[in-house]
């Protein structure tokens, strides 16, 4: 006999639909599973052959065909073990589906008693479900993940043949949830939360620079000597970003859940993605790879934060691939089989120190630079021209004076994330009707139609380009964050004083990297 059933594996970020074909004919005991299928799904074969015995069904001792279509697709993963034993147990007539079942999908790995475990990547293959019309799917009950926010009917089952029991049963008597928001996923939020802003003493340029940031999402640039608060405002920047909307935290999770670490992601909620990489991180570590492509640190920061702390000490080779992800917004990875194309649009911030000793141009009485010109540019030729020149900001965090570190009251990440909510809206009313959502999304064309500047602001920036020798992607990034601070101030047209602030945050190459 031959039975279908559905399930589906994921592939990079996304979930493809798989259709398990069962053909049970007569012959030598055989079982075989084509349909370019990884180690790992053919090794079903034992898990699902005890977990049927130990269930109280018989295995027939017949030649069993088992083909995943499309044929052409890798699939990897024990996602497919419970369709492939629903398959073999109506195809064998030992079950049956006479209820809406049928055009559901069924996820999750056997035991070999029988049990259903979780499985990785949920949330991408229930997406791809409700993508492909199907109309609903069966999970195992111990996944922790609360898929039920996709909108599709979902059917928790513990064991195999509780699952075939459910086949039985009639539609509106399966215990379905669609509601979602489980328990586990609300408490998830309550630990490490990034603490506020209002614990940062002084700095107040810096805390500025990194509202405009927020607001426009910029890259960020942050040098200065050892101990004066870079790593500890970047960690807190995730909390004056607007939060995701839910199809924004859909896309995020789906990340997360396809390389099983939405328990990480969770952690961090309700505020964006925060990804900080050790600076020996390889290439594959940062874009993504490996036999079986997975997101790497780009991606999972998407829609978030990417914070590179001791900027300097990353791989060049790491440092260079990541130039045109920046632009583009998406990882690329090709292979044999398939082309895979991951998300990556993400703030960039990165932290460092001006020289190997950490006081070059920060000197004092008891710390004065030990380092001679050419170790200092030995050190910066770690970074090259066009990396630094993405860097929308660049600001210098030097220490902070005593009489600063005393003071009573700092701006709260509360009062930062309303003036960042507030910009956001102008911007996402501004380009209502374009792909775009920030002002550092533009470029070409559309910073010409979008951003308009008066006689005077433009014969002013102008005499800027001229004198200071800024390259064309500079200036575009001075139009930009002009517009930006202009955002912040609730004003339409940009003044000279919001270019003279957006001017500033680009003199760091000519004093300090272009030296």
């Amino acid at each position: 006999m031959l039975a279908k059933v559905y399930s589906a594996t994921v592939l990079g970020v996304q979930g493809v639909g798989v259709e398990v074909e069962v053909d049970i004919a007569n012959g030598l005991p055989h079982f075989e599973i084509s349909g370019l299928a990884a180690s790992s799904v053919r090794e079903a074969r034992n898990r699902v052959k005890s977990a049927i015995k130990n269930s109280g069904y018989s295995f027939p001792l017949q030649r069993i065909t088992v083909n995943l279509a499309p044929a052409d697709v890798r699939k990897a993963g024990s996602m497919l073990d419970l369709a492939i034993a629903v398959g073999i147990l109506l195809g064998s007539g030992q079950a049956s589906i006479r209820n809406g079942l049928a055009n559901w999908l069924f996820l999750g790995e056997l035991s070999l008693e029988g049990k259903l475990r979780p499985v990785h990547g949920l949330f991408p293959m229930i997406l791809a479900a409700r993508q492909a019309g199907f109309a609903g799917a069966v999970i195992p009950a111990m996944c922790e993940e609360d898929v039920e926010r996709v909108k599709l009917p979902i059917l928790r089952v513990a064991t195999l043949k509780e699952c075939i029991e459910y086949g039985s049963f009639a539609d509106d008597q399966l215990p379905v949830d669609t509601v979602g928001g489980r328990i586990l996923h609300e408490q998830a939020g309550q630990d490490d939360v990034p603490e506020c802003f209002s614990d940062v003493r002084g700095q107040r340029h810096v805390k500025r620079a990194m509202e405009v940031a927020a607001a426009g999402a910029h890259h960020l640039a942050m040098i200065g000597p050892p101990g004066t608060g870079k790593t500890m405002m970047a960690r807190r920047f995730p909390t004056i970003l607007p939060p995701l909307d839910e199809e924004q935290s859909l896309t995020v999770d789906s990340i997360y859940s396809a390389c099983g670490l939405l328990a990480e992601r969770w952690r961090q909620a309700p505020y964006p993605p925060f990804r900080s990489p050790h600076s020996s991180i390889t290439t594959v570590g940062m874009l993504g790879g490996g036999l079986f492509p997975q997101p790497g640190e780009l991606s999972l920061a998407h829609l978030g934060v990417l914070f590179l702390d001791e900027w300097t000490e990353f791989s060049r080779n790491v440092l260079e691939t990541m130039r045109q992800p920046l632009e583009d917004g998406q990882v690329t990875i090709l292979r044999q089989e398939s082309k895979l194309s991951f998300p990556c649009r993400f703030l960039l911030i990165t932290a460092c120190n001006p020289c190997l000793c950490g006081f070059y141009r920060f000197e004092t009485d008891g710390h004065p630079c030990t380092c001679s010109i050419r170790e200092i540019r030995r050190y910066w030729k770690k970074l090259s021209g066009p990396m630094l020149d993405r860097m929308d900001i660049q600001v210098e965090v030097p220490r902070v004076r005593i009489d600063e570190m005393k003071e009573d009251v700092s701006m709260t990440s509360r009062i930062m994330r309303g003036r960042v909510q507030a910009a956001r809206e102008r911007q996402k009313h501004r380009y209502r009707d374009a792909a775009f959502r920030t002002n550092s999304q533009l470029s070409g064309r559309w910073i010409a139609r979008y951003i308009s500047l008066s006689t005077p602001v433009q014969s002013w920036l102008s005499a800027l380009y001229q004198t200071s020798g800024m390259s064309n992607r500079s200036y575009d990034k001075i139009v930009k964050l002009a517009r930006t601070i202009a955002d912040l101030e609730d004003c339409d047209d940009i003044r000279e004083e919001h270019i003279a602030e957006a001017f500033q945050y680009r003199t760091l190459e000519q004093k300090q990297w272009k030296e």
